[in-house]
């Protein structure tokens, strides 16, 4: 198993759109991959809604988590992206 601590960069923290774009990436991967909040419960990546319900905000640690760990690399640089300012 890989993890890595990245800080949220996103302005909104990680809801609506950002949830989204990196449940997109996740889910379009070919290993599981989670996300979670010092000392909570892990969830999945490939979830939008689950990953609001974590309730992250800019400038929070989250820990990416997979055995691949190419795709924690990719998902923790979203993470760390302000993809808020992005067009849609």
């Amino acid at each position: 198993m890989t993890s890595k601590s990245v800080t949220v960069g996103s302005l909104v923290g990680l809801h609506a759109r950002p949830a989204a774009v990196i449940a997109q990436a996740a889910s379009a991967a070919s290993s599981p991959v989670t996300l979670s909040m010092p000392g909570g419960t892990p969830v999945d990546a490939g979830s939008a809604l689950l990953i609001m319900t974590l309730g992250a905000k800019m400038g929070d640690t989250v820990e990416v988590t997979s055995e691949d760990g190419e795709l924690v690399d990719l998902i923790a640089g979203l993470v760390e992206e302000d993809l808020d300012s992005q067009p849609a």
